[in-house]
């Protein structure tokens, strides 16, 4: 079933022109899918200096798939920088 998860959006936020190295994709149930329970989820990733994801928070969205979004997120590893920097990321979920 290719083709219908969701479609990851990392933003380019004026404080931050990371490159994200590795991301995965959130999970998306065939039951949300299904239930056409979709829309955009919009997080802030606090990521260190070595890449790493250290902190989620869900700026807006549907619950349900933002759990899935910040779990998914948790995971990336960005580009090493000189400090620590804070991402926007926006992740639409989309029931075809």
């Amino acid at each position: 079933m290719g083709g219908f998860g969701p479609i990851l959006l990392a933003q380019k936020s004026s404080k931050s022109e990371r490159k994200v190295l590795v991301s995965v994709r959130p999970e998306y149930s065939e039951f949300l899918r299904q239930a056409r329970i979709g829309g955009l989820v919009r997080l802030k990733a606090t990521v260190s200096a070595e890449g790493k994801v250290s902190s989620v928070d869900i700026i807006g969205g549907n619950p349900i798939l933002a759990e899935s979004a910040v779990k998914a997120v948790m995971t990336w590893k960005y580009v090493p920088a000189a400090a620590q920097t804070v991402e926007e990321i926006s992740i639409s979920f989309t029931p075809r």
